[in-house]
């Protein structure tokens, strides 16, 4: 259980005078070892804070091993949207739920248990973001460009990734809870990983949700094209799988709306995230068919081209 990571990191979170150092301290007051690395981001709309934690598994690459590594990424453009709204806005909870999982790793290590793999977690804190229009709901803007923010979060070193992000403005995905997406590599839109369904209704004990994709989600923002939001921006920037975890709600909620997060469905998100790290650190778990994947790119080439703004 992470509810009670959820609840101090939102406490941490929701104030107006919140930076990357407030969330480093507190993950150092959970393990004094923690490697949290903080600097701020700057961009055409103002400044944020990255903060990256590492975590090392026991036969991680950190330590010389071979076991893969996880990347979760918390999506978002920002905790608040002072001074138009006042207080933690729905958009925040991919920050959340993101660092609810590094908080709670922090903490199993400090009790003696390690992952096989690396797991790498990376968000920004901004409690003063901009908002942006967005039918059927305004979204919240980034005080930065995604495309600086995959430049800091996404390297070669993750083997899959995670990217979790509050999903609430649209009408289709319509309940209280998350949904995952389709793997997406390279381009491509690929089935949905039966592994990674398995993970999910053990760990809600319910049946899965998946939300759908079109081609405009996964191509860069940018381009002047519609997209769902921004949970599956990272596919732009890696050539590793990357599944969507979108945080959702039966009603349409604008990201910056407050008093909007429920930290019942930020829970089982984080829950479900960190039993994906465990079972794929051990190679247990896939995210996508390997030999299918080289399939498709013999028959039908490369869809590589979707990972960039196109032809300008």
């Amino acid at each position: 259980m992470l509810i009670k990571q959820v609840i101090e990191l939102f406490d941490v979170l929701d104030s107006s005078t919140v930076n990357g150092e407030a969330v480093k301290n507190y993950l150092q007051t959970v393990n004094a070892e923690a490697n949290v690395e903080v600097y701020p981001l700057t961009g055409p709309q103002g400044s944020t804070d990255m903060v990256k934690v590492r975590i090392p598994g026991k036969n991680g690459k950190a330590k010389g091993g071979a076991a893969p590594t996880t990347g979760i990424l918390g999506r978002l453009g920002g905790i608040g949207a002072r001074p138009e709204m006042i207080g933690f806005v729905s958009d925040g909870d991919g920050a959340l739920c993101a660092l609810s999982v590094a908080s709670k790793l922090l903490d199993m290590q400090k009790k003696g248990d390690f992952l096989d793999g690396d797991v790498f977690v990376s968000t920004q804190i901004c409690p003063h973001a901009p908002t942006a229009p967005h039918k059927p709901v305004p979204f919240m803007g980034s005080p930065v460009e995604m495309s600086q923010v995959n430049r800091e979060e996404v390297s070669p070193d993750l083997d899959a990734i995670l990217t979790v992000d509050t999903t609430k403005g649209n009408r289709v995905i319509n309940t209280r809870g998350f949904a995952i997406s389709n793997t997406v590599k390279q381009g491509w839109i690929l089935p949905v990983s039966e592994d990674l369904l398995d993970v999910m209704q053990r760990t809600t004990g319910k049946l899965p949700y998946v939300f759908p994709l079109s081609m405009q989600d996964i191509t860069p923002y940018g381009n002047d094209v519609y997209h769902l939001n921004s949970v599956l921006q990272p596919c732009t920037a890696t050539d590793a799988p990357v599944v969507g975890v979108a945080i959702t709600t039966e009603t349409a909620v604008p990201g910056c709306a407050t008093g909007a997060s429920h930290f019942v469905d930020v829970e089982e998100a984080a829950r479900f995230m960190l039993e994906v790290a465990k079972s794929f650190g051990r190679g247990e778990t896939s995210f996508y068919n390997a030999e299918e994947f080289a399939r498709l790119q013999k028959l039908y080439g490369s869809m590589a081209e979707l990972q960039t703004l196109g032809k300008q």
